[in-house]
Parts: C-alpha cells; structure tokens; sequence
C-alpha cells in the first residue's frame, strides 16, 4: 500500500499528515516521529510513505479548524485500520463535538460498555489521526487531562482553542 505523507505549519507545531486515496491515515505532530512511524506500521503494516503536497481539502479544512470554523474537519475522509472495537471508538469520538469533553468511562457506557473504560483509553491512544479525530476532548473521570500522544500542553491547548472559538460564535 502506497501512503502519502506532508507536513504542514499550525500553531501547535508542524503536522504530520499522511493520506491515500481513501482518506486521511494519520495525522501526528513533529517530534513524534518514532510514535508515527509506530501507529503506521501497526495500522497499515508494512507500506510506502511517499512525500507529497497535501490535498487541498486537508489543508483547507485544518486551517479553518485552526481559525475557529470546526466544522470542516468534521467533513474530511479518514481510512483508518483497526479492531472492530477501535473502529467504533474512533467513531464516537467523532461525535463529540467541540469544546466539549467526555471522559474514558462516559465514552464506554456510550458505546454500550461500561466497564470498557480501559480498553477505550487503549483504542483512544492508538488513534492514529490526531486533531480530526478529536481524542483531545477524552478526559480523566477526575476531569484531569491524561494522557495525549501529542502531550499534555497541546491537548490544553486544543481545547482552550475550541472553547474560545465558540464561546465568540455564541456571544
């Protein structure tokens, strides 16, 4: 399998994007290239990363995220491989709408099981396509921000930035 990758500016850092023509495949942050290379090699074995410009529709639709227009990422292609249980949390955690948060035990009782919250915070951290599907938004049940593959300071940062974005949507 043939996967595109790119790299783009945001105010969290450059991005790692990676794509094909059935979506988006990853999206991780620079400095974490070891995790990358970690999450593509689980989800999509072994496959060609060939450098590339990224689509339009993902750049767009990031840079409207960052500019405080959620709704775009919302609407972008993602082709992930995993479990059929990963698969549905990644999912649910595309329901989840901005500024708002969820934590691990609130998200299993939404898919139907409850004492799943371990196995959630599992799927959660092997989400390979950070931003778009927003695993920053699952919290502790203490509403403690644990754990973000991207780090803590970015996972605040994303959600402050969703917060402040439609809290000037509604005022």
């Amino acid at each position: 399998m043939e996967i595109f990758v790119g790299h783009m500016s945001s105010p969290v850092g450059v991005l790692t994007l990676a794509w094909n023509e059935s979506g988006l495949r990853a999206l991780d942050f620079d400095g974490f290239d070891e995790r990358f290379h970690t999450l593509m090699k689980s989800h999509y074995g072994e496959c060609k990363l060939t450098s590339a410009a990224i689509p339009a529709q993902f750049s767009r639709a990031l840079e409207a995220y960052f500019a405080g227009d959620f709704s775009p990422v919302d609407r972008l292609p993602v082709a992930t491989n995993g479990t059929p249980f990963q698969q549905a949390v990644w999912a649910a955690l595309r329901e989840i709408p901005p500024a708002t948060t969820m934590s691990y035990g609130q998200l299993a009782q939404k898919l139907g099981k409850p004492g799943a919250s371990r196995a959630v915070g599992r799927a959660n951290g092997s989400n390979p396509i950070g931003i778009v599907v927003p695993c920053h938004r699952v919290i502790g049940a203490d509403g403690s921000l644990t754990g973000y593959g991207g780090g803590i300071p970015r996972k605040q940062w994303l959600l402050e930035h969703e917060r402040t974005h439609l809290f000037q949507l509604v005022s």
